[in-house]
């Protein structure tokens, strides 16, 4: 409890009474603030400059939800803000008469049919088998472990996740997705694979204190764990959860949102599609799949009549991507091998047909323009092949051919172009020229290095 400052721990005596959606529990960690109404209703939120995003439904008592919701949307509008709900679930689109959209679903297990499940799915039990004949092994962590910002475990732990982050492609981001394992740990499970006697993999527990159940969250693997690691440590939490439910009814466990998963509107099933290559929608539905949920929960986005469904969804994006998505965007380009990869060869196509059909007089001689256009054809099929599949080998190859493309360039240019420009157009044409095969340089040689850094 001494890591919560008084606000928070306010809002856990609210949430003790009243945390009901699976998120609950998440509202506890950095990054949010906090609107009371009074001791026993609460809205916790996060501020874009342009809205108050709140994180699920009001902290208060269900018949109390749309007099809370009206009132934080009351205060947010004196603020000049905006307001949305997201990650609400039916019993707050039943309390408030205001517009819903379906954002994605939540798989729920109930956790004492959790051994009913491994029964009847041999994939699953083969997935147990394959892990614990590789030696891994599954616990629960001792609060005592994990108590000490020095505690040895603690530091692994922080540096699996720091080493996890590093990797991942999308940008850091906020809300309710960003990674904090260990807050309130007196409250949280944190499980752990280990294999060898090292941690491999972990995953975290946050309670959903009035259903009961458990969200699992923070499943974070090495890349060189064992097949099989994730189950093994899902198989544990329901088990664990299984076991402190004896007597008081089965504890519902989920793995929270598979966003936009579902039948949502045409518009998010675009966006799914187009927003694949920075993160993998289906993939992560699959996965959930894979261990067969009792059910799938509709959760939806709320927000007041007139504000618009587009405008609020931009305010929910602008809440996870910790400010302005112009910027998410670029610093997420900036990260990731596979966007990376995949913008600059999607670039090249026009740039290649340009020099195709280009005047003649940019080139010395004909020769040199097809040279280009030549070169520019391989380049572009080397960078579609690695953003289907990276190989290390395929990568350096790139990464040289376009410093060497730089170099060849700005000599050209300085050589040939300059001395006979015509024209303001004909010299932004040659800072493009020169520009771009060296900025693709940095980011491509960015890219590679973090691809290869170590876990």
């Amino acid at each position: 409890m001494a890591q919560l400052d008084a606000e928070r721990r306010r809002v856990l005596a609210v949430l003790r009474r009243h945390g009901w959606n699976a998120t609950s529990f998440q509202v506890l960690e950095p990054g949010f603030r906090y609107w009371f109404a009074d001791e026993d209703a609460a809205v916790a939120y996060v501020d874009t400059g342009r809205a108050w995003v709140a994180a699920g439904a009001p902290l208060t008592a269900r018949e109390r939800l749309a007099e809370i919701a009206e009132g934080f949307h009351r205060r947010a509008q004196a603020a000049g803000r905006r307001v949305a709900f997201f990650g609400v679930e039916q019993r707050m689109i039943e309390a408030l008469p205001w517009p819903s959209l379906l954002i994605g679903e939540q798989p729920e297990w109930d956790a004492d049919a959790w051994p009913d499940t491994l029964r009847v799915s041999s994939s699953l039990r083969e997935q147990l088998r394959r892990a614990r004949a590789k030696g891994v092994t599954v616990r629960t962590a001792g609060s005592s472990e994990l108590g000490s910002s020095s505690a040895p475990l603690r530091r692994a732990l922080e540096d699996l996740a720091g080493a996890w982050l590093r990797r991942h492609e999308m940008a850091p981001m906020g809300f309710l997705v960003q990674v904090d394992p260990l807050t309130l740990l007196e409250e949280h499970r944190v499980y752990l694979a280990e294999q060898s006697g090292r941690v491999v993999a972990f995953l975290s527990a946050a309670p959903i204190f009035t259903r009961p159940g458990w969200l699992l969250q923070n499943l974070i693997r090495a890349p060189g764990a064992p097949n099989g690691t994730t189950e093994l440590l899902v198989d544990h939490a329901m088990r664990s959860a299984e076991a402190e439910g004896e007597g008081d009814g089965s504890p519902m466990v989920t793995l929270g949102l598979a966003p936009l998963a579902g039948q949502v509107v045409p518009a998010l099933r675009l966006a799914r599609s187009a927003g694949s290559v920075l993160f993998d929608f289906e993939g992560l539905r699959a996965f959930k799949a894979r261990l067969r949920p009792t059910r799938w929960r509709p959760i939806h986005l709320v927000y007041p009549e007139g504000q618009g469904a587009v405008r609020t969804v931009r305010d929910v994006l602008e809440a996870f991507a910790r400010g302005h998505l112009f910027g998410f965007g670029l610093r997420s380009l900036l990260r990731g091998p596979t966007i990376v990869v995949r913008v600059l060869a999607a670039m090249l196509v026009p740039w290649t047909v340009l020099l195709a059909v280009t005047d003649g007089w940019h080139f010395p001689a004909p020769w040199v323009r097809w040279a280009w256009v030549a070169f520019d054809v391989v380049l572009a099929a080397a960078l579609f092949r690695l953003a289907v599949r990276w190989s290390d080998r395929l990568s350096r190859w790139v990464v040289a051919a376009v410093g060497a493309d730089a170099v060849v360039t700005l000599g050209e240019v300085l050589a040939w172009n300059v001395p006979r420009l015509r024209g303001v157009r004909d010299g932004l044409v040659s800072l493009v020229a020169v520009a771009a095969p060296s900025l693709a340089f940095v980011i491509l040689w960015r890219a590679r290095v973090r691809r290869r850094a170590p876990p």
